[in-house]
């Protein structure tokens, strides 16, 4: 079997009880199976929910919290609760692990994107465990990921992972609610997560979890999108994860011929960076960026919206669709000035094309979670 980079992502319902308090029955068969991958010499990193649902009955609430305050103060509380046990867990098999705490802003933030994948290679090379959540506690749109199902995709993405498992309670993927439709089938193989797929499953977490199938089925989707096969379904006993990998899982498994990784730069220019403005383009530079590899050059730009430096990320656009975005190497200012020399001097324009995305630095649009970025 040959050596792999696997996330594993389990979600609160795998990790708790139903009064919400950490099951040490469930987190211990957790715990074994991800030491099973380490014998077999993978390289693991752990997308780890729970923290709210451990930590809201030590605060007086008698189920989980509603209000942010609540939630946030219940992380506080759980996720130190979480972290301790985990630790205490994994290093009675002389595993030691590490907790990585992200938010939306570390992924947007184009340093602090960069500083994380360094702590997480640092970690991997060194025999670490990483055991990644969500900073709930610090969080304005708290659970943003969604219950850690995005999470869990992004960073499958960024650490350019063989493979995403997503463990729920729910083995796998249906054509249908298969808690109230005794007769939905389930999915043993997909190539793709289909707009039907969003309609037919529940968006509905569990009373300790925030992340329901629909959740699970937008992370599938964009971790196909960055090149991730992904497993989603269940499984019992030490064995479970290694069973996934030989294609024995309990669930279903998402891949197809055509999935190719994506370097971490354009992983943050497609799915995090903000855009700072519009370059709309032509027919030939559509077809060049598109179809040819070529960089984005100004002779094909006839109007530019907003303000931006360069180093920026814009939104690239024909006359019809959105294509996708890019890090400019010349100002708005810059470019603007270009186009109206080009109107005002028409045939004597004659000036070299200024070169305004490079295509290292272009990502063609990217369906992330079902709606265009």
């Amino acid at each position: 079997m040959a050596k792999e980079r696997i996330v594993v992502k389990i979600g609160s319902s795998s990790l708790t009880n139903e009064k919400g308090e950490i099951d040490q029955e469930k987190l211990m068969d957790h715990v074994k199976a991800i030491v099973e991958l380490r014998k077999r010499k993978h390289e693991v990193l752990l997308v780890s929910s729970g923290a709210v649902a451990a930590g809201f009955k030590k605060l007086g609430y008698s189920s989980r919290p509603v209000t942010i305050k609540g939630k946030q103060a219940a992380a506080a509380v759980g996720q130190s609760l979480l972290i301790q046990t985990y630790m205490e867990k994994f290093q009675a098999y002389n595993l030691s692990a590490a907790l990585i705490l992200l938010t939306r802003s570390d992924f947007s933030n184009r340093e602090r994107y960069r500083n994380a994948f360094a702590t997480l290679s640092e970690l991997l090379d060194r025999g670490i465990l990483p055991i990644i959540n969500e900073n709930d506690t610090v969080s304005v749109d708290e659970l943003t990921f969604g219950d850690n199902d995005m999470l869990s995709a992004l960073v499958s993405g960024f650490v350019h992972a063989d493979r995403l498992i997503i463990l729920t309670d729910i083995n796998g993927i249906y054509n249908g609610n298969p808690r109230t439709n005794p007769d939905a089938k389930r999915f043993d193989y997909l190539e793709n997560i289909s707009e039907d797929m969003f309609k037919a499953v529940d968006d509905k977490g569990s009373k300790v979890g925030t992340g329901g199938m629909k959740s699970k089925l937008l992370a599938a989707k964009t971790a196909l999108s960055l090149g991730v096969p992904v497993f989603i379904g269940k499984g019992a006993g030490k064995n479970k994860l290694l069973e996934v990998i030989d294609g024995n899982g309990n669930g279903t498994y998402i891949a197809n011929q055509d999935l190719n990784w994506i370097n971490t730069r354009k992983q943050w220019i497609a799915l995090h960076s903000e855009s700072s403005g519009k370059i709309f383009v032509d027919q030939g530079a559509e077809e060049a960026i598109l179809y040819n590899g070529k960089s984005l050059l100004s002779a094909g730009v006839f109007k530019v919206k907003g303000i931006f430096e360069k180093g920026d990320v814009v939104e690239v656009v024909s006359a019809n669709r959105f294509l996708g975005k890019g890090q400019v190497k010349c100002s708005s200012g810059d470019l603007k000035q270009r186009i109206e020399l080009r109107k005002n001097q028409g045939a004597e324009f004659s000036s070299p094309a200024l070169e305004v995305i490079h295509r290292d630095h272009w990502v063609e649009h990217i369906n992330k979670i079902g709606e265009e970025i």
